[in-house]
């Protein structure tokens, strides 16, 4: 009884002389993650995207079939209701013998919910389509193919400024050749116009590589940040995965709100060809989702920065190897905390929240 008593009195004195930074940190919701299905009518998934519908409400989309590239693969949807559980996956898009890829669920301004995806037998012979919600992904619309050349958001999210204008990372994959692109609407996402590419300079008179598409050259999957808080000449930045070659993340600016851009350059942050994602949190802070491996996709990682430039790891979401863990999908939520979708090991998708408090300042 005396030594409960005395730890009683300790935790009581500590409460008075502890900073409150300790004492948050202590009480800090630990991650929470959840396979979004452990059925499906397919073996396989990958390339998921996230959203919110409500408070505490989320859907999630991504392609499932019997592998990527496969003629059955289609888009797959479910919804996360607020008390954590998942809906069973449903087809949202399937296009008769031929693949699709790389769905893009967000919110025009207006409060229609888009869903952008692509289809194809390669990346280099992609149409896009698309479907839209204006109640939440309750209902759809029936899906639209687009024009040749316009793809809407490609694999991550858009950035929606405050007037409305919709900013979306886009990017091309020809024969030995990447190159990013951004496709830019003033209508709530119905049109677009398309600016670039944006490369690295020093690619632009570089060799041919190997006949193989895994070995083409360039950056792809951007993911456009605002810099500051959207005013007008607001500041832009693009996030880009990079081949093999180039091995790092690359950035590209804008200072009109995405009309022109300027050449890629590196971070000193690795990429082993394969996807990120980026949110600037409410309080102006970033957090990268990525592998932080020059190989590879295992593990994934989050990091802050204050700047956007320099990046520090302060959680490892997965590490299994040999593993892939791999295409994420970041945002933040009205609660303030980080919410994720990724691909685990090719087999199903995994959600991920973590606290607000659990990033370091």
């Amino acid at each position: 009884m005396r030594l409960s008593l005395a730890l009683r009195s300790t935790a009581i004195l500590l409460s008075l002389t502890l900073p409150a930074a300790v004492l948050c940190r202590a009480q800090a919701v630990e991650p929470v993650k959840q396979f979004i299905y452990q059925n499906a009518p397919f073996p396989s998934a990958h390339a998921s995207t996230i959203v919110e519908v409500g408070k505490g409400e989320f859907l999630s989309a991504w392609f499932g079939g019997t592998k990527e590239g496969a003629p059955d693969v289609a888009i797959w949807m479910s919804r996360r209701s607020v008390d954590g559980a998942w809906s069973a996956p449903i087809e949202m898009a399937r296009e008769p013998g031929t693949p699709t890829w790389n769905p893009v669920l967000f919110h025009a301004k207006t409060g229609r919910l888009w869903l952008y995806f692509k289809y194809g037998p390669h990346p280099a012979e992609w149409t896009a389509a698309r479907r839209y919600s204006d109640d939440d992904g309750k209902t759809w619309s029936q899906v639209e193919h687009l024009p040749a050349g316009v793809y809407g958001p490609i694999r991550a999210k858009p950035y929606v400024a405050p007037d409305g204008t919709i900013v979306s990372g886009s990017s091309v994959e020809s024969y030995h050749s990447w190159s990013v692109w951004v496709e830019r609407s003033t209508d709530n996402g119905m049109t677009w116009t398309r600016t670039g590419p944006i490369t690295l300079p020093e690619l632009l008179h570089a060799p041919a590589s190997a006949l193989d598409p895994d070995k083409a050259i360039g950056l792809i999957q951007p993911t456009v940040i605002p810099m500051n808080d959207g005013k007008p000449g607001m500041h832009l930045r693009l996030y880009m995965r990079s081949s093999i070659q180039i091995n790092k993340i690359c950035v590209a600016d804008s200072t009109d709100g995405g009309k022109t851009w300027s050449d890629a350059r590196k971070l000193n942050v690795p990429n082993p060809n394969s996807g990120i994602d980026i949110v600037r949190l409410k309080d102006r802070r970033f957090v990268l989702l990525y592998n932080d491996t020059p190989t590879g996709r295992t593990p994934l990682n989050l990091a802050v920065s204050k700047d956007g430039e320099h990046f520090t790891n302060f959680a490892i979401v997965e590490n299994e190897n040999p593993g892939e863990f791999s295409y994420p999908a970041l945002i933040q939520g009205t609660d303030g905390n980080l919410h994720m979708t990724y691909t685990w090991q090719r087999k199903t998708i995994r959600y991920a929240s973590f606290p607000l408090a659990s990033i370091p300042r």
